[in-house]
């Protein structure tokens, strides 16, 4: 049992490690292939996490299965119940914080679609009167389908060509559905502590890919780059510098200025170098491991009771 223990351990620390890796790569990857990668990675190592509590939290259970009185289990292995009892605890937090953060995802969808009551709907967007200079992408809700919400204090913002490259940000994050991955990590989040470092920078990639395919559906970088800079300032002297995290993605969020300086430099191109290399081997051993620990942990524990077992019976 000694050894099932350190399995624990190791499944339960290898996510640190794995979403240092995760951040590493996504760093030297167009910011398409970061974001799979942090997301995959999130969920993954979160599935991992879950798997091992589930077994330790069965032990009991496993032992009833075998007709192991959970006294006599608890002689055998005296760490049975507070194990169990730990695991417990800890899945039944997890699902608390996931339940929770599922239900804060849907109100904000509901209260920014009730917020667009009086806009006005022009194609794909809605045009909601108001100073303040204001856009972000609402992605669909009960039937309806997603829209770019954009102030007239926006629109006066900006000049034709600038507001081409706003809409055409806005409509990257609906068309590649980021909401779903910005929210995939955040339910990830709850499950372990380690995988929280994934979401900044999991929003960082979600608007370099929005800023690359708004350049590119303009075919001018520097005018996008100029365009993003522009409505961010813009929606910053609100004092209110935009929506970002979570269902509703904004021009503004994320650190502008390393956006800028990235669209103001040739477009990203899958790299060859070994760092990448590197760092996909190393992302892809750590949750290869980690999946491994966690059906390992499960058959462990069952060939533990029915040693056990076996072992009480002959006795």
């Amino acid at each position: 049992m000694t050894l099932v223990l350190a399995l624990v351990a190791l499944a339960l620390v290898l996510p640190w490690g794995a979403a240092a890796a995760a951040r590493r790569l996504a760093a030297l990857l167009p910011p398409r292939e970061a974001c799979a990668a942090l997301t995959g990675a999130a969920l993954l190592l979160a599935g991992g996490t879950v798997a091992a509590l589930i077994g330790l939290f069965h032990v009991p259970f496993l032992a009833a299965l075998e007709q192991v009185p959970l006294p006599r289990a608890a002689a055998e292995w005296p760490a049975t119940v507070p194990v169990a009892a730990a695991a417990g605890a800890a899945l039944a937090l997890q699902t608390v914080l996931v339940v929770r953060r599922w239900h804060e995802h849907r109100s904000v969808l509901a209260r920014a679609w009730s917020a667009t009551g009086d806009a006005v709907p022009d194609g794909d967007l809605l045009v909601v009167p108001g100073p303040d200079p204001q856009a972000f992408a609402l992605p669909g809700w009960r039937g309806r389908s997603g829209r770019i919400v954009v102030t007239t204090g926006m629109i006066r913002a900006l000049d034709p060509a600038e507001r081409e490259v706003l809409f055409g940000h806005e409509r990257a994050h609906l068309a590649g559905r980021h909401h779903l991955l910005s929210v995939t990590a955040y339910l990830a989040a709850a499950v372990h502590p380690a995988l929280r470092s994934l979401r900044p920078a999991l929003d960082l990639h979600l608007e370099r890919w929005a800023d690359e395919t708004a350049a590119s559906s303009v075919g001018n970088r520097r005018l996008a780059a100029t365009a993003i800079a522009r409505a961010a300032l813009a929606a910053a002297s609100t004092g209110q510098p935009g929506k970002g995290h979570g269902p509703l993605r904004s021009v503004g969020s994320g650190p502008v200025p390393q956006r800028v300086e990235a669209l103001l430099r040739p477009a990203p191109v899958r790299p060859q170098a070994r760092g990448a290399q590197a760092a996909a081997v190393g992302l892809a051993t750590a949750v290869a491991v980690s999946a491994v620990l966690a059906l390992g942990l499960a058959y462990g524990l069952h060939e533990y009771v029915e040693f056990t077992a076996r072992a009480l019976l002959s006795g």
